[in-house]
């Protein structure tokens, strides 16, 4: 048999390409793969979305040094959203910066049937966003930055108006703000019964 032969032969060469590529090989390295597989596949799906890419230089000595800053907003499209500013040499680092930022900042929005819990006004430096709910199949209007908030979000139906400063970094911080100060459907309701109660007396 091949595996009876003496170490300094052929066999004793086709003995060491058995231990290595046999069935013992492959049980060492086939499990590792599958559990890479199964914990990808068991993971959360995000959805993400590159809002702003912009182009910076530097000025050092000897010259300027370029770099890129992206502007990434990420959510699961069931209520969780948050965005990130990735800065890096090289356009796809910067958008992998921003991705893992955004990932780290996610935070839920108060939601009811696809929309978002009550009209609100957010604010940043120049920029106003006015934000509304809307009823079943309205759809989405909104553009630009604030669509891809709500979108990686997972809000279908909703009414929005940029104010001022279409600055997309603006923009998606100011809808970032707006959302994070909404109050859940059940508060709304107590409050909108606590002021009728108030206004009866």
């Amino acid at each position: 048999m091949v595996q009876s032969s003496g170490p300094g032969g052929r066999g004793g060469r086709g003995g060491r390409d058995n231990r290595g590529g046999g069935p013992r090989g492959d049980q060492n390295r086939g499990p590792r793969r599958d559990r890479r597989r199964g914990e990808e596949d068991e993971g959360p799906e995000f959805i993400e979305k590159v809002v702003y890419i912009n182009r910076v230089a530097k000025v050092v000595k000897g010259g300027r040094r370029f770099g890129f800053t992206a502007i990434v907003v990420v959510g699961d499209g069931q209520g969780r959203v948050g965005f990130g500013m990735g800065r890096a040499n090289e356009v796809p680092e910067a958008i992998r910066k921003g991705g893992q930022i955004a990932r780290r900042t996610m935070f839920r929005i108060p939601m009811h049937e696809g929309t978002i819990a009550h009209d609100t006004i957010s604010n940043f430096k120049a920029t106003r966003v006015l934000m509304r709910p809307a009823s079943p199949g309205t759809g989405m209007i909104a553009g630009g930055a604030v669509r891809a908030v709500m979108e990686a979000a997972g809000v279908t139906d909703v009414l929005t108006k940029t104010y001022g400063s279409r600055n997309a970094v603006n923009v998606v911080r100011a809808t970032i703000d707006g959302l994070k100060g909404m109050r859940p459907p059940e508060r709304v309701r107590q409050a909108r019964l606590a002021a009728a109660a108030a206004g009866n007396a």
